[in-house]
């Protein structure tokens, strides 16, 4: 074990704190009773709510209720979906240099998997929260998207450093 410590890069071991705080912060966020969540999910519902339907206050009541309701659903999953996609991207460049399609980056979309699995059992034990497939889903989602930008930004970092070498 401390052998393998010792091989990781500096890229891989800034990485690997990345990877821990998001966790932690993907936990933390987790642990918020449902009001507490709400009020957070809120504030990011009333700007998007006001970028998008600038003339939200003129609408019936019964309207502006369900494009809230509406609104908050995309809000909500659109945080999962992005805190998972930055997991996944560092999670990708922790795991170091390889192929898309290998062992170490199934492992990579398989640790977002469970972790996404655990994150949601743990939401069953949280007062007014639940353990939702379909957020497990959208998690892995991201997970797999930040894996593939990862992909993308170290080919155009290689692309880069090439340019800037045959100079």
């Amino acid at each position: 074990m401390a052998a393998n410590i010792k091989r990781l890069s500096k890229i891989q071991s800034f990485f690997i704190i990345l990877t821990i705080a998001l966790m932690v912060s993907i936990f933390l966020l987790s642990a918020q009773d449902a009001d507490t969540s709400s009020n957070t999910s809120g504030t990011l519902t009333r700007i998007f709510v006001k970028l998008f339907f600038r003339d939200y206050d003129s609408f019936s009541p019964e309207r502006q209720a369900e494009l809230w309701g509406t609104a908050s659903f995309i809000v909500r999953k659109l945080a999962h979906f992005s805190i998972y996609t930055a997991l996944g991207f560092c999670a990708s460049f922790t795991a170091g240099k390889r192929k898309l399609f290998s062992k170490k980056s199934l492992m990579v979309v398989l640790f977002g998997f469970f972790y996404a699995l655990s994150d949601e059992v743990h939401q069953q034990f949280v007062k007014g929260r639940s353990c939702e497939f379909r957020d497990m889903m959208i998690d892995t989602g991201g997970v797999l998207t930040g894996m593939l930008i990862s992909f993308a930004a170290a080919g155009l970092i290689a692309l880069a450093l090439k340019k800037r070498n045959d100079k």
